[in-house]
């Protein structure tokens, strides 16, 4: 049964670590960042946005849990008193196609409705296929396209 819980403190450094690496990978390889800049530029993001690491306010950032085994990791953010935001959702690799990733959208969408909160929103690179696959599965709508040619 998939569960969330509420992030460590160890568990929150070890996804910052990767997850600032992680980031700045995805921004190299959809052409926004330069891969000498990219993992400072992600870190800078990671300070702005968690100030107070798994403890800031309006933040929650959970493990995501079958049974005892860690599955990954999915970060809400209350926007507004009506929106939310999904800053990142990772299944760990090995757990990846297995509908965990389905499952934990789910949970948080119950968190969001005890929040009060009656949209989420999220994003995704337009080179994660299997993600866009998923969000529309689950009834996400496109708002905003930004569109890029390299010359």
């Amino acid at each position: 049964m998939v569960r969330l819980e509420e992030m460590k403190s160890d568990e929150f450094q070890q996804y910052l670590d990767f997850a600032i690496k992680n980031y700045a990978a995805e921004h190299v390889k959809a052409g926004n960042w330069d891969e000498t800049e990219a993992v400072s530029k992600a870190a800078l993001e990671y300070e702005k946005l968690l100030p107070d690491g798994e403890k800031t306010n309006n933040h929650f950032l959970f493990t995501i849990r079958d049974g005892e085994q860690d599955i990954g990791i999915i970060w809400l953010a209350k926007r507004s008193a009506d929106k939310g935001f999904i800053y990142d959702i990772y299944i760990k690799e090995g757990n990846q196609g297995r509908g965990y990733g389905k499952k934990a959208m789910k949970e948080i969408e119950n968190v969001a409705k005890k929040l009060g909160l009656n949209r989420i929103g999220l994003h995704v690179f337009g080179h994660n296929q299997s993600a866009r696959g998923l969000y529309d599965k689950l009834g996400y709508i496109e708002t905003d396209i930004i569109m890029e040619k390299r010359i």
